[in-house]
Parts: structure tokens; C-alpha cells; sequence
């Protein structure tokens, strides 16, 4: 169903679950930590050999979270550093905020929660360094890397 685009299939999985209320927000990561067990271990006939894959796809996918956890830590400390002297008025701090909490930031997303206009919001993306993400000139977003 869907071969161009294998890793929405349990993206969308996780979101149903989740809205039909029988999972929480785990899912995902799970899924990450299971992509790595090799299938003859999660699908073995031996009911301990899948209970260790399970536990093993738990593992690893606790070290991918403390992995991002650690990149994004280091990416907000990076930006923090770029807002030393700066006015109190600045909405610099408030974009390193907006930016640490979405995956991808666009120019009308700025500028609806900043409250400055479109030209503003593209020069504090410039000054803050963020990464473009789509590589599109009209239609740019940007996000942490």
C-alpha cells in the first residue's frame, strides 16, 4: 500500500492506536528499536527468543532517544549562545523556543507567533542559523540539524 513511503505505515499505525486510546505515545520509538532486531529474532517460534528481540528492540530504542535528546541539548545550547547581548525586546529567544518545539518552522508559522512581519521572520532565521529544509525558494522551512 504503500511502497513509495514505507516509513508513514507505522507513523500511521501509532497515530490510530493512539487515538482510539489503546496505546500511548511509545509507539513509534518501539517501531525504531524493532527496525534493527533482524526479522528472524522478532518473528522466531521460541517464545523467549522474542521476548529478548523485544527487549533488545526496548534497548535500542532508548539509546536512538537519549541519541536525539543529546543532539537537540547540544543544538538549544548552541543557539542560547547566539542570544548573549542581545536587547530584552529580542524575539530571538522566543524563535529559539518555537524552533526547539516543532519539528520544521516556516516563515508564516514565525510570523503568526512572533508577531513580526514576513521580512522580520526570515532575518531572525538568518541570525538564529537554523538549517532550510525543503529547498524550495517560495515555500522554505526551516528546522534543527
Amino acid at each position: 500500500m504503500l511502497q513509495h513511503a514505507a516509513w508513514l505505515g507505522p507513523l500511521l499505525v501509532a497515530a490510530l492506536l493512539r487515538q482510539e486510546g489503546l496505546a500511548a505515545n511509545h509507539l513509534a520509538s518501539l517501531h525504531l528499536g524493532a527496525k534493527n532486531i533482524p526479522r528472524e529474532w522478532r518473528r522466531a517460534r521460541n517464545r523467549s527468543d522474542r521476548l529478548l528481540a523485544f527487549v533488545d528492540a526496548i534497548h535500542d530504542a532508548a539509546l536512538a532517544g537519549l541519541k536525539e535528546h543529546d543532539r537537540l541539548a547540544m543544538a538549544k545550547s548552541q543557539m542560547e549562545r547566539r542570544l548573549k547581548q542581545r536587547r530584552a525586546s529580542s524575539k530571538l529567544p522566543d524563535l529559539v523556543e518555537l524552533a526547539m518545539s516543532r519539528p520544521l518552522v516556516s516563515a508564516g508559522m514565525i510570523q503568526e507567533r512572533l508577531k513580526v512581519t514576513k521580512q522580520g521572520a526570515l532575518n531572525l532565521v538568518g541570525e538564529l542559523g537554523l538549517r532550510e529544509m525543503t529547498g524550495r525558494g517560495r515555500f522554505r522551512a526551516w528546522g534543527i540539524v
